[in-house]
């Protein structure tokens, strides 16, 4: 993607009640189909847009509507660079295959913006998510895991929450690791942490990313729409501790119902987290050091015997021709 073209995916991702999959199929069809860019779609008239993409009178309203936005969409674009921004779309061989991979193209982001080592987005990477009111035990774990993570050379996922995202995260930089910060809004307004992580960034030990519109603020929305991304950028995921409701709680549910390998820190006794709750569920019960273990509980109705066993999958490349698929 040129700067010439990036207004023209911004204005495509602003579109009221465009998700993902939507402006992802849009984009398989110009791509793969078409063969035209996201900017010359903007070129067609109202007809050529109902006649050849199918769409209704209210997504041409609401495409017309977002073509008028493209000046400033463009001023947006020269703050953003000018500040050291920058932005990947999806069609690029920088995006984060492993993102597109656990989400599937077609829910992935269709941009993400970022700032610092975009190197990162390709490396092994684990996420270490927990409660924002973290026990004692369950800081230790984190720092233990965020410890291992950097001696193997794999980037930490953290969300930037106080309680275990924030230990994860500054346990990453301790040890000379490399991290990425999902962001809960947008680049734009996360200037005091991009301040207390300059040196970080610069160093290409950090990498900043967000999905949102540059300028959305914090919002307890976003903070859950962000959670899947912290999900999905890691190839590893590792729950240190988790109540029976909220964003961990969530994201761990997802990851199980989508066949994912999810490592939970088997609690010590007396715990009142609902780590167990998740193990029976089928995630794998891990040792202090993060390495599976069987475990059985004899306190439910029905004994429950979960044996750990490493699962190897052999993951696919995500390549230019299927990219959307």
């Amino acid at each position: 993607m040129t700067n010439s073209e990036a207004p023209y995916w911004i204005a495509l991702t602003q579109i009221p009640r465009w998700g993902n999959a939507k402006i992802n199929t849009l984009l398989t069809t110009l791509f793969q189909q078409a063969k035209i860019s996201v900017e010359d779609f903007f070129g067609l008239s109202e007809k050529e847009w109902r006649k050849k993409y199918k769409l209704s009178p209210t997504d041409c309203m609401n495409l017309q509507a977002a073509k008028n936005e493209l000046p400033n969409y463009s001023f947006l674009l020269e703050d953003l660079l000018s500040q050291g921004f920058e932005i990947i779309p999806i069609s690029s061989p920088e995006y984060s295959t492993t993102l597109k991979e656990n989400l599937k193209s077609i829910h992935a982001p269709p941009l993400l913006y970022i700032k610092g080592n975009k190197k990162i987005l390709q490396e092994d990477s684990v996420a270490i998510v927990g409660s924002r009111d973290a026990s004692e035990i369950a800081l230790q774990f984190t720092d233990n895991i965020a410890r291992l993570a950097s001696q193997q050379y794999k980037v930490v996922v953290s969300g930037f929450a106080k309680g275990v995202d924030k230990q994860a995260l500054d346990s990453s930089l301790k040890y000379k690791g490399h991290s990425i910060i999902v962001l809960p809004q947008g680049v734009m307004t996360f200037g005091s942490g991009i301040k207390k992580y300059y040196t970080q960034i610069v160093e290409g030990d950090i990498l900043v990313l967000s999905t949102f519109f540059p300028k959305a603020p914090w919002s307890a929305q976003l903070a859950m729409a962000r959670n899947p991304i912290i999900y999905g950028l890691a190839k590893e995921i590792y729950v240190v501790e988790s109540q029976s409701k909220g964003g961990t709680w969530a994201g761990v549910i997802d990851g199980l119902r989508k066949g994912r390998t999810v490592y939970v820190r088997n609690p010590e006794q007396g715990e009142t987290n609902a780590n167990k709750v998740l193990i029976e569920k089928g995630a794998i019960a891990v040792d202090f050091d993060g390495q599976p273990m069987t475990v059985r509980y004899q306190d439910t109705k029905h004994e429950n015997l979960i044996v750990a066993e490493p699962k190897q999958k052999r993951r696919k490349q995500a390549s230019q021709t299927d990219l959307f698929k």
